[in-house]
């Protein structure tokens, strides 16, 4: 079997390997497979579990239990951006468990399906031929939010294969809301061509049963509906592969989940996008496992391709980075069919307060959608407009949100849709009017910003009149608090009064577009006066002493805008090198905390390969050294390596930033097939 290249380091905090959206997202928080059960990306146990049978003798390959048996030795780990691949030797064998998620955004069709494949393949390593089965199992911790919830359990005809499905009995849809929650309602589905053993048992006879004869307990456990805590009831299936020589011998199957609903938006409940023409969970199934050869192949081009090309543009350990959180950015969001049917896309704000639909949640995760699919983000961006023009919302600024995940039903942070308290005016305004004018520039046309042109242009006169110094509000960094008078947050009304300049060019409304240029070229030169701090610029404009990441100031090389000299790019970069910590550069000098995605962003301001390498390394650093065993937080301490708060996010779509900074590499994906 050929190696994959390594992309990501020995040791991550946590390893990927259901990744679809923020309710089917199963991860390893341990160094080896068997150290102890998988858990969702909130950290609550969704346990998946495989033995192996070699002549007789069983062995673990993923979880803790049972814990009397004794694990395979696991030998290497490789993470790629849409597998994951762990090896295991011993016994005279040598296995490779592949966790593979066709998470491909250039084709809708398949990135909509709900579906991981995981696969054996087992080969003789000592010259001799040995016996081995393989088993599986999937507990009901998958289906419900607390395992005191009830389940029922049973077998669906599908053609070719052999399936049974998994779901709560109670199947209140979008009955709950809320961030530390999981789904309880729908079905999860267990698929494997036939000749698997298929059913659903309680997990202790299940096991017991493979331990000691290499199969499944006969017939289905009819001891259910009954709650997951009670025996743990469990999706099972078994493989005998035979005698397994130095050929290697592979099996897989299907994990599936259908949500039936996806999202609540203004009142109106949408299926999961590949719902949306009436296909069924059975053609579902029987297409994805039809695809499953093809697929395998179509996916390790594209990692293989994608990590070789992260690396020439940012060097090993910005590939390592990118690649760790490809599945994690796009598996905190979802895509379902919108109104007429249409892609809306949804960012779940993992950890931090559940928001769906946040923009400064939209604004970092953006660059690995305007790299791979520009019409993902545009996905993203629609329901946010059509929120923004439906009449529920009254501000002269953009929202920050459509609620609280899965239930879209109008802004919740802050003052909500009532009051002006706590809102972010100048910050979710800028991010759209910016992400409008990048959408435009990476589909090679302004028709996005044509359909919403009055919002827009109500956000630029908002921000011509409240951006240049912002009062005393909140930023997308909302945990630093308030800050009047913030120099970055400046940056990017600025940089959005530039773009929504050059959108104006574009959709023929030439005076305005001379206007916004004027305002925002001489916003540009005030800044620079209100800003300058000697070697540095401040964090806000009236505290001299102080400094920030300018991480906004990106888009103004991006966007070609060119309302900033060099040599303001310049100094910043020198004065983040002088003020690095071992994990990177703080936020700015208030704490030695980090956001992980800006940091990336302040990198792409260098000049020279050796300058963003030397930014971007400790980060790495950080992900091998960290304790904070989660999925990528993205707010840690830069001298201690521990999580302030939040994981799993989207915004970690935000290293993919420095690929927009290369046109040719930003052009090279964009006409890309794959």
């Amino acid at each position: 079997m050929k190696q994959p290249s390594r992309p990501t380091p020995r040791r991550a905090p946590a390893i990927p390997l259901v990744a679809y959206n923020p309710y089917f997202s199963i991860w390893s928080f341990t160094d080896r497979l068997t150290d102890s059960a998988t858990r969702h990306w909130t950290g609550a146990p969704h346990s998946l579990t495989s033995l192996v049978r070699i002549d007789g003798r069983s062995f673990r390959l993923m979880g803790g239990e049972p814990a009397a048996t004794q694990a395979l030795p696991q030998t290497e780990l490789s993470v790629l951006p849409t597998r994951t691949l762990y090896r295991f030797e011993g016994e005279g064998i040598r296995l490779t468990l592949t966790f593979m998620t066709p998470l491909l955004p250039q084709d809708l069709e398949l990135y909509a399906r709900p579906v991981t494949y995981l696969t054996w393949e087992v080969e003789a390593i000592d010259g001799r031929r040995h016996a081995v089965q393989i088993y599986f199992d999937a507990t009901g911790e998958l289906v419900v939010d607390k395992p005191n919830q009830r389940v029922q359990a049973g077998l669906e005809s599908v053609p070719g294969l052999a399936v049974a499905r998994m779901g709560s009995t109670d199947q209140e849809i979008l009955g709950k809301k809320g961030d530390d929650v999981r789904i309880d309602w729908g079905y999860l589905y267990l698929a494997a061509p036939e000749g698997a053993a298929v059913g659903f048992a309680l997990a202790e006879s299940a096991r017991a049963a493979f331990i000691e004869g290499g199969g499944l307990p006969r017939g289905a456990n009819a001891e259910l509906p009954r709650r997951v805590s009670d025996a743990w009831p469990v999706l099972a299936a078994g493989f005998d592969l035979g005698e397994v020589a130095a050929s290697p011998v592979a099996r897989h199957l299907l994990l599936a989940y259908d949500e039936i609903y996806s999202i609540e938006y203004l009142n109106t409940r949408l299926p999961p996008y590949w719902r949306r023409g009436g296909a069924t969970v059975a053609e579902l199934l029987a297409s994805a496992d039809r695809d499953y050869a093809a697929l395998g192949r179509r996916l390790a081009a594209f990692d293989e391709r994608l990590i070789e090309s992260l690396k020439r543009r940012g060097g090993s350990a910005f590939a390592e980075l990118a690649t760790l959180s490809y599945r994690q950015s796009l598996a905190a969001q979802t895509l379902a069919a919108g109104p007429q049917g249409q892609p809306y896309y949804f960012p779940k704000e993992n950890f931090s307060n559940g928001c769906l639909g946040t923009v400064d949640v939209i604004y970092p995760e953006a660059p690995l959608l305007l790299l791979l699919k520009p019409a993902l983000l545009a996905a993203t961006l629609e329901p946010v407009f059509d929120y923004a023009q439906s009449g529920r919302w009254r501000f002269p600024f953009a929202p920050h949100d459509l609620g609280t995940y899965p239930i879209a039903n109008g802004q919740v942070y802050g003052g909500g849709e009532s009051t002006e308290v706590d809102q972010m005016p100048v910050e979710e305004s800028g991010d759209l009017i910016i992400l409008a004018a990048a959408l435009a520039q990476a589909e090679g046309n302004p028709g996005f910003a044509s359909r919403y042109w009055p919002l827009l242009e109500k956000w630029a006169v908002y921000l011509r009149d409240a951006g240049l110094d912002p009062a005393n509000q909140l930023s997308t960094d909302d945990f630093a608090g308030h800050l009047a008078h913030n120099a970055n947050l400046s940056l990017k009304a600025i940089l959005a009064l530039g773009a929504f300049a050059r959108l104006a060019e574009a959709v023929g409304k030439r005076e305005s577009a001379a206007e916004y240029q004027g305002i925002a070229r001489d916003f540009a030169k005030r800044w620079l006066a209100m800003a300058d701090d000697g070697d540095h610029t401040r964090l806000a404009f009236d505290v001299p002493g102080t400094w920030s990441q300018k991480y906004n100031l990106v888009w103004d090389r991006i966007l070609e805008l060119n309302l900033f000299p060099a040599s303001l790019r310049r100094q910043e970069v020198a004065y983040y090198l002088a003020h690095m910590n071992r994990y990177g550069v703080p936020l700015d000098s208030r704490r030695s905390y980090t956001k992980l995605d800006w940091e990336i962003w302040i990198a792409t301001l260098a000049d020279t390969p050796e300058e963003f390498q030397r930014l971007v390394e400790p980060l790495l650093t950080w992900a091998k050294e960290t304790e904070s065993r989660v999925p990528l937080t993205d707010w840690y301490d830069t001298k201690s390596g521990k999580m302030e708060g939040f994981q799993a996010r989207s915004v970690v779509g935000g290293i993919y930033l420095p690929m927009l900074s290369d046109p040719e590499v930003w052009r090279e994906w964009r006409n890309s097939s794959l």
